[in-house]
């Protein structure tokens, strides 16, 4: 799953750190910029797993023109995607019932009975992907 969240960076003296402010608690630092966007990556990726797996339902990601942060600081998108996180690898057989009607159109249209059955649980459990 790929999730984007803004992410307001400070520069403190010769250091940054990083908050997520739809994410409470989501934060990290670093020396340079660059390891700051790449730990920032880590922590959101790590936050987002963290709640998902609790079933923490996940706040919409604020739009970026509408954090106000001061003059030592910015905003920008954090991108992460958590699949390399997850237990991918461990997949569980779920026997189902349909109608026959329904499973003989599904299979003339070649549709992939896993992936539309985690699609709609994806989506029944508003996980913001």
């Amino acid at each position: 799953m790929f999730f984007v969240y803004p992410a307001v960076f400070h520069k403190e003296d010769s250091s940054y750190w990083v908050e997520f402010p739809d994410l409470e608690g989501c934060q990290t630092f670093a020396d340079t910029l660059e390891e700051a966007a790449e730990m920032a990556q880590e922590a959101l990726s790590g936050y987002l797993v963290t709640a998902l797996e609790k079933g923490i339902k996940l706040r919409e990601p604020s739009e970026i023109q509408n954090i106000i942060y001061d003059k030592d600081s910015f905003t920008s998108l954090v991108t992460c995607d958590i699949n390399k996180y997850l237990n991918n690898s461990k997949a569980v057989k779920k026997t189902l019932t349909i109608p026959e009607w329904l499973n003989d159109m599904a299979i003339a249209r070649g549709i992939n009975f896993s992936a539309i059955l985690q699609e709609a649980l994806i989506e029944k459990l508003e996980i913001t992907k």
